[in-house]
């Protein structure tokens, strides 16, 4: 009947020692959800300002080249 109980109780400990893991790999993988997202957000927005600046590239050449012809 001992060993039984140690059994359990080594059983319960190694249940525990799981369940902490498990719950620490969860808020490690909505840490890491939560970077991608914000990532993501600061990416399009610096994508927005790259054509902005193509946009405005674009008409600085034109004009450039319009006053060198003239």
């Amino acid at each position: 009947m001992a060993k039984n109980d140690k059994l359990t109780e080594v059983s319960v400990k190694i249940g525990a020692a799981l369940g902490k893991a498990d719950k620490q790999a969860r808020i490690q993988s909505r840490r890491v959800a939560e970077a991608s997202k914000v990532a993501k957000e600061e990416l399009q927005e610096i994508s927005k300002q790259v054509e902005s600046l193509k946009q405005q590239l674009a008409k600085t050449t034109k004009r450039l080249k319009k006053a060198l012809s003239a």
